[in-house]
C-alpha cells in the first residue's frame, strides 16, 4: 500500500485534499472525491466523522456534526471507498480518532482498510509513544501509519521521522484545523531535520487555504495538505459543490 503513496510524491509536489465523509452526504462525497481526482490531487485524505473531533477548528467540526446527523457511519465509509475503488486510483488514506478505531475494533477496522485499498491511516490524537499497538497492526496488514510532526514537537522531530511511513504530515501551525492569513513557523527547518533522519516524503498541512501558502509550504516540503477551505466549499454548495471543488483543487494544484 505505502508504494502507491510514494507514487503519489515521485512525479513533483503533491496536492492533498481533506474531506470528511458524508457531510452533507455521502454520494455528494463520492462525486466529490471523483472530482478531485480528476482535477489533479495525488492523494486523497477522507475524514471519519467522529464526535468529539479535538484537532479540528469549527470549519471541520461542523462538518463532522452534519456528516454524523445524515447518518454517516464507519461501515457506510468502507462501503463508499469500495465503491471509489472501482475506478478511483490515486491513494486514499482515513483521518479519524483513536476511539473511532478502538470502538470498532482495532484489528478488524485496519484490515478492512487494507482489503477495501486504504493505503494509510492518520490519527491525531495518537501519541508517538502510545502507537505500538495500531502500529503493529498496520504492519501486519501493510496500511500505513502516517506520523504527525508539529512545531511543538522539537527533539523527538529526529525519533518520529526515523519511524515514519508513508509520509509524514507537517503540522504547520499550533492548534487546531483551519485557515489562517499566514503560517509563521519555520518549516524549512522542520523539514530538513526530517529529512536527516528519513526519506519519505513529507507535506505540510493546517492552516493552508491560497494557492500562495500551498506553493510557499510545497517549496519547503514534497507537498500541501488542504482540508478547511475545501469543507468551506461544500458548507457553501452542498450537493453542487463537486465543481466548485475541482476548480479550487485545479488552482491549489497549478500553484505547486
Amino acid at each position: 500500500m505505502t508504494d502507491r503513496i510514494a507514487e503519489a510524491f515521485r512525479n513533483g509536489k503533491a496536492f492533498i485534499p481533506f474531506i470528511t465523509c458524508g457531510d452533507p452526504d455521502l454520494e455528494t462525497t463520492a462525486k466529490v472525491v471523483r472530482a478531485m481526482v480528476h482535477a489533479g490531487a495525488d492523494l486523497i485524505e477522507l475524514g471519519i466523522p467522529f464526535s468529539d473531533p479535538t484537532a479540528e477548528g469549527p470549519v471541520i467540526q461542523e462538518a463532522n456534526v452534519r456528516a454524523l446527523a445524515a447518518g454517516a457511519t464507519t461501515d457506510k465509509i468502507f462501503d463508499l471507498v469500495r465503491d471509489l475503488r472501482k475506478d478511483v486510483t490515486v491513494p486514499m488514506v482515513f483521518m479519524t480518532y483513536a476511539n473511532v478505531v478502538f470502538s470498532y475494533d482495532a484489528e478488524v477496522f485496519i484490515k478492512t482498510c487494507s482489503e477495501i485499498g486504504i493505503d494509510g491511516l492518520i490519527l491525531p490524537d495518537l501519541p508517538f509513544e502510545e502507537k505500538e499497538e495500531f502500529a503493529d497492526l498496520c504492519g501486519k496488514y501493510q496500511v500505513a501509519l502516517i506520523s504527525l510532526i508539529a512545531p511543538t514537537s522539537e527533539n523527538r522531530i529526529a525519533m518520529i521521522a526515523k519511524e515514519a511511513e508513508g509520509f509524514v504530515y507537517v503540522v504547520s501551525s499550533l492548534g487546531v484545523t483551519g485557515t489562517r492569513t499566514e503560517i509563521t513557523t519555520d518549516i524549512g527547518a522542520i523539514v530538513k531535520l526530517i529529512r536527516e533522519n528519513t526519506d519519505i516524503p513529507c507535506a505540510v498541512g493546517f492552516g493552508i487555504s491560497t494557492p500562495e501558502q500551498a506553493h510557499d509550504m510545497a517549496a519547503k516540503s514534497d507537498g500541501a495538505i488542504v482540508g478547511s477551505a475545501i469543507i468551506k466549499l461544500l458548507a457553501k454548495y452542498g450537493r453542487d459543490a463537486a465543481e466548485p471543488v475541482a476548480e479550487y483543487v485545479r488552482s491549489m494544484k497549478d500553484a505547486l
